[in-house]
């Protein structure tokens, strides 16, 4: 990690920005070099401060955040972190920029102009230090190439762990699944609600079935379903989604652990294990369960990752089979579903 970072504050509130450069600069590691009020002026003061980070508010006058995002990443790629307003629009426009390379999201607490940002004060600051060390210029997988090819025949069921950078590796790999897929189950560590959104803007891209689990939900093929915001995610012996409160596993609720080991239980050597970009080690230990089962695992490469840290740490455990660029992984995935 840097030893100081740069950051451009974008918002088109100049209260907001204070209050964001106020609470950014409280971190002797952070020092924000300047502030702009839209994507336009962004993109200029991009070029002239050389930022390590742009944090990035949605809803600008000009070049909102979602057309800022993609023209950064086309003309300089830099880490952005979205801080923005949770409404049902801006949390739809944030999971957007977030497939189009946005590193993270902060979300303001009280609406476009909050003024109780303390309250997301450390969020945010770990946040755009994580994003500091982003592979901003990892190397992107191509257009996406849907299989015709039978997905089904072994019974297989498919388990997917992603955190920072995830939400656009996740929707690669799902829309590279045939609709006759196998049971997919998903843990992408993301606050309660933008789940629900993320699931119904998948369930739009991919040929599967989408959406976000509910207690009691039956593990069937051809739907992928996404865990909920703060809650577990657990296989039952009778093929069904157990939803729980339960303590943070890994500092995360819901957790691939959680996920991961009770599937090994039930399923054994039917489990397609994979951990995809993101910070932290959650997915390790549910890794070495479902191989201790003879499942196979699979692991995203660190040229492809936003963040290494998940898939270092489950490759780390000598449990995982195959360790590959993010365009590898779901055609590994649908030949294991044809053995």
């Amino acid at each position: 990690m840097k030893d100081q970072i740069k950051i451009l504050v974008v918002d088109d509130s100049l209260l907001m920005q204070k209050v964001l450069v106020d609470l950014l600069q409280s971190d002797p590691q952070l020092t924000v070099v300047g502030t702009a009020r839209d994507g336009e002026e962004a993109l200029s003061k991009i070029a002239l401060l050389k930022p390590d980070v742009v944090t990035l508010d949605i809803e600008m006058p000009r070049m909102n955040g979602l057309t800022a995002v993609r023209r950064i990443m086309e003309t300089n790629p830099l880490p952005v972190v979205m801080v923005s307003a949770l409404t049902q629009r801006e949390a739809q426009l944030t999971l957007k920029a977030l497939e189009f390379g946005a590193v993270d999201y902060v979300p303001k607490p009280s609406g476009p102009i909050s003024l109780n940002m303390d309250m997301v004060k450390e969020e945010l600051i770990s946040k755009v230090k994580t994003a500091a060390s982003a592979n901003i210029r990892r190397e992107k997988p191509k257009a996406a190439e849907v299989t015709t090819t039978t997905a089904r025949s072994s019974e297989k069921v498919i388990l997917i762990a992603a955190s920072t950078g995830g939400p656009a590796a996740v929707s690669y790999v799902l829309r590279n699944i045939p609709e006759n897929s196998p049971p997919i189950l998903v843990v992408q560590h993301m606050k309660k609600g933008m789940t629900k959104l993320f699931a119904e803007m998948l369930n739009q891209e991919c040929k599967i079935e989408v959406k976000e689990a509910k207690d009691g939900d039956l593990i069937r093929d051809g739907l992928a379903m996404i865990a909920p915001g703060g809650l577990h995610m657990m296989v039952t012996k009778s093929g069904r989604v157990k939803l729980a409160t339960g303590p943070p596993v890994n500092y995360v609720r819901p957790s691939a652990d959680v996920m991961m080991k009770s599937a090994a239980k039930v399923y054994g050597s039917k489990n397609i294990g994979v951990v995809l970009t993101g910070i932290g080690a959650d997915g390790a230990g549910g890794i070495e369960a479902i191989k201790k089962k003879g499942g196979l695992t699979i692991a995203q490469d660190e040229k492809t990752c936003v963040v290494f840290g998940m898939p270092s740490a489950a490759i780390k455990t000598g449990c995982v089979d195959f360790v590959l660029p993010l365009d590898y992984i779901p055609k590994l995935i649908v030949k294991a579903c044809e053995d």
